[in-house]
């Protein structure tokens, strides 16, 4: 039998590799497709596009968002403790579960569309119709029958440590959606010659079909490979396990998970509610304007913040079932240093990778979507919001691991309540500073995460004893980095300027632009010794080991 190299179990940092890169190519093809898509469909076309897309994260909180990592922490339970039937059986539960959920999610969503669509618009004219965020909402729904499923089998793969296909198939779903994404938007709009919302419909149905693809790569990798998930790796006598016992271990583990996405998406609701109403109430922005702005903030300049939580998601896969098995086994200091070095490890690489395209907001907004008013002032300030919500999400989720489900709730409810308090205040604070007034609602949006950041932090300090004195070094030498890093490109800058009107320069001055700073982040690591406390010298012995041989059997 020809060996798999997907199936192959794998540590944190590996899997935590692994699933960042299957996740991070899968958020580059969703990055990559908009350029000819905002090229297709607009500014009005993107905000229709961005409505449909945050109700849609939504109510895939409620149906999905914690399940498969439910799945993935109680699938790994029962493999540590050698459970085999209990671990098989809560893959066929929690699909039953997640039917149902989608079911009722793609229910609600079809019969309630024209609510939502008259919330989010009231009384506002010259834009999208209420018709058309009707339709696209509709459109969407039907992906929320197929999604949670998929989350199941991914769950189950990532529970076993097994990222490979997990990672695979994300980026089979993203790159199946892009492709009916382009091709379905060109055809509809430009060759059929029909309205945007249809084309923005057909756009949005790609979710389904990524979504359909993905599922069955997965179901046929799980039935080839069904000897690997009936090993058993601890020859021990089981006892009978409830169906009830395993559905409420599934319910009580995913809905803290359900609890911070919803928490997540009421960002993304708040802004959807009152950022539209609130530029046209409060500041001389026309309908229009603030649509396009709407549309910057949830489809296009969310993009590239999708980048950089696909890391903070990458690591929060991997970490849950090394940190499940750590539990199981009671390893106190291991649950401690791998807590940390999570945490290390993803400011590591989020926190440099913010500041560049901070800094090189202006050509990669042109090289995207071409000359915009508002796009790169919004981007480069936009993307420290997925600094900050992956660093929470880190927090959170670790938090949720060891069961402290209420203090979870509790830095969510602190952080949304207050987006929801200062989003139009701080929006009219800023206008009347002579400031943009949309950053009024990024502001609102950082300090909400930042907060809850730092509830969660506090817990984890005071309630777990994790030491925070290494990681503060840590963080003090990675934003020290981070900054010279932006000091030699600013020097660079007034050489070879980073910005062209010429779309396809632009490429290639970021290309150059993001190997200086790699370059220059990687030395300043090294020499401040951050690297090594980061990533541990035996990290970066066995890559070496494994390159070294590598090279004897090419040879």
């Amino acid at each position: 039998m020809k060996k798999d190299n997907t199936m192959r179990k794998t540590s944190f940092l590996t899997g935590a590799f692994i699933t960042t890169a299957g996740i991070f190519l899968s958020k580059i093809l969703g990055a990559l497709y908009v350029i000819p898509f905002h090229a297709i469909i607009g500014e009005k076309g993107g905000a229709l596009y961005g409505y449909a897309y945050t109700v849609y994260n939504g109510f895939l909180s409620l149906s999905t968002a914690g399940i498969p990592l439910a799945i993935s922490k109680v699938v790994s339970e029962y493999r540590s403790l050698g459970y085999v039937g209990a671990k098989n059986r809560t893959f066929v539960l929690g699909k039953r579960l997640a039917q149902i959920l989608g079911l009722t999610g793609f229910l609600f969503l079809f019969f309630f569309a024209p609510f939502l669509a008259k919330g989010i618009l009231g009384d506002v004219v010259g834009g999208n119709t209420i018709q058309d965020v009707t339709f696209v909402i509709r459109v969407i729904g039907t992906a929320i029958l197929v999604v949670p499923v998929l989350g199941i089998y991914r769950g189950f793969f990532e529970g076993h440590r097994l990222f490979g296909p997990s990672s695979i198939s994300q980026v089979l779903e993203q790159l199946i959606r892009v492709l009916i994404i382009i091709c379905g938007s060109f055809l509809f709009l430009r060759v059929f010659h029909l309205s945007i919302s249809i084309c923005v419909g057909i756009a949005l149905l790609g979710a389904t079909i990524g979504a359909l693809f993905s599922y069955v790569y997965l179901f046929v990798k799980k039935y080839k490979n069904k000897k690997i998930f009936n090993l058993v790796y601890r020859k021990v006598g089981e006892p009978i396990i409830a169906n009830e016992v395993i559905m409420k271990k599934i319910v009580c583990y995913a809905i803290p998970f359900v609890l911070i996405d919803i928490f997540k998406s009421c960002y993304g609701f708040t802004d959807m509610f009152t950022l539209v109403k609130s530029l046209v109430k409060n500041t001389p922005i026309s309908s229009i304007e603030a649509e396009t702005i709407y549309s910057i903030f949830s489809t296009w300049a969310q993009k590239f913040n999708m980048m950089i939580l696909a890391v903070s998601s990458g690591v929060i896969v991997s970490l849950i079932p090394n940190l499940t098995e750590s539990l199981v086994k009671g390893e106190k200091r291991r649950i401690q240093e791998k807590i940390v070095q999570g945490l290390s490890v993803l400011l590591f690489l989020t926190i440099p990778l913010t500041f560049c395209v901070s800094f090189l907001a202006k050509p990669i907004w042109n090289l995207f979507y071409g000359n915009s008013v508002y796009g790169p002032n919004i981007l480069c300030y936009y993307i420290f919001v997925g600094l900050f919500a992956g660093a929470f999400s880190y927090c959170a989720f670790v938090l949720q691991s060891l069961k402290d489900f209420k203090l979870v709730v509790i830095s969510l409810m602190v952080g949304i309540m207050t987006k929801v308090l200062l989003n139009s205040r701080l929006l009219i604070a800023f206008y009347k500073m002579r400031l943009p007034a949309y950053y009024g609602a990024i502001t609102a949006t950082i300090l909400g995460y930042f907060i809850s950041f730092l509830i969660c932090l506090f817990i984890l300090k005071k309630k777990y004893s994790i030491s925070l004195e290494n990681f503060i070094k840590n963080i003090i030498d990675i934003i020290c980095s981070s900054v010279f890093m932006i000091i030699c490109l600013l020097v660079f800058n007034l050489f070879v300027p980073c910005f062209s009107k010429t779309r396809l320069c632009n490429l290639w001055l970021i290309f150059l632009y993001t190997i200086i700073g790699i370059s220059v982040y990687l030395c300043c690591s090294k020499q401040s010794g951050v690297l090594m406390r980061v990533f541990g010298e035996k990290y970066f012995y066995n890559l070496k080991e494994k390159f070294f041989l590598y090279k004897k059997k090419k040879n």
